[in-house]
C-alpha cells in the first residue's frame, strides 16, 4: 500500500545528522554540508517506487553535483524486517548505479523521525541557508503509470535554488512505500 509523505513546513532548518556511507564507511554530517543548498533523498533498496526513479536519480547527481548541490540519500528502512535494505546491500546498489552521492544509514531511525520522513522515496530540498524550499514528488510518474521519469517537479525546484530563484509553494507530496520502522519503533 502506497503511503503519502507528510508535511514539514517549509523555512524548517536542515535537522543535524551524522550517518555512515554504506559505499565508504565514513561518516557524513550535515555540517559537512555548509554553504551549499542541500538535497536530502530517503530512499531504499527494494521499495518498487524507488526502483522505479533509481536511473534518475544518478542523472540528478551527475546533473547537480558539479552545480554545487549538495546530495545526500537516506535509508531508513528496518535490517530486521528488511535484511535486503542492509548496508552491505545498499553499497552494492550504490556501485551498480554509479551514484556519486552518499548512501547513508539511518540505523537508528532517529533522523527519519527529525525529518517527519514517511515513505520512499521522499524529496527534501534546502537552499544555502539550509532552509527547506521543496518537500515533494519527484514527478508525477508512478510504477505502471506509462508517464515518463522525468524528475521535472524536482528539478524545477532545484533549478531556481540555484540560480537563486524563489521556488513554487504549490508541491506535490511523494507518493511510496512506507518506511520500515524497526518493531515497537513506529512513529
Amino acid at each position: 500500500m502506497a503511503a503519502t509523505s507528510t508535511t514539514l513546513s517549509l523555512g524548517t532548518r536542515l535537522p543535524a545528522f551524522s550517518l555512515t556511507n554504506a559505499k565508504d564507511g565514513r561518516p557524513v554530517a550535515s555540517s559537512d554540508l555548509a554553504r551549499r543548498p542541500v538535497l536530502v533523498m530517503f530512499i531504499c533498496n527494494h521499495c518498487p517506487y524507488v526502483v522505479h526513479v533509481r536511473d534518475e536519480l544518478g542523472r540528478l547527481g551527475r546533473d547537480y553535483l558539479p552545480k554545487g548541490l549538495a546530495i545526500v540519500a537516506i535509508n531508513s528502512n528496518s535490517v530486521k524486517t528488511h535484511p535486503m535494505d542492509g548496508p552491505e546491500h545498499m553499497k552494492s546498489l550504490a556501485e551498480s548505479e554509479g551514484w556519486a552521492f552518499p548512501f547513508l544509514f539511518d540505523a537508528t531511525q532517529l533522523v527519519a523521525k527529525v525529518f517527519h520522513a514517511a515513505c520512499t522515496p521522499e524529496f527534501y530540498l534546502f537552499d544555502r541557508d539550509h532552509r527547506l524550499v521543496y518537500h515533494g514528488q519527484l514527478d508525477d510518474s508512478r510504477p505502471d503509470s506509462d508517464i515518463p521519469v522525468t524528475g521535472k517537479d524536482l528539478r524545477a525546484a532545484i533549478d531556481a535554488v540555484l540560480a537563486g530563484g524563489v521556488v513554487s509553494p504549490v508541491q506535490r507530496p511523494s507518493i511510496g512505500c512506507s518506511i520500515k520502522w524497526d518493531p515497537g519503533n513506529e512513529k
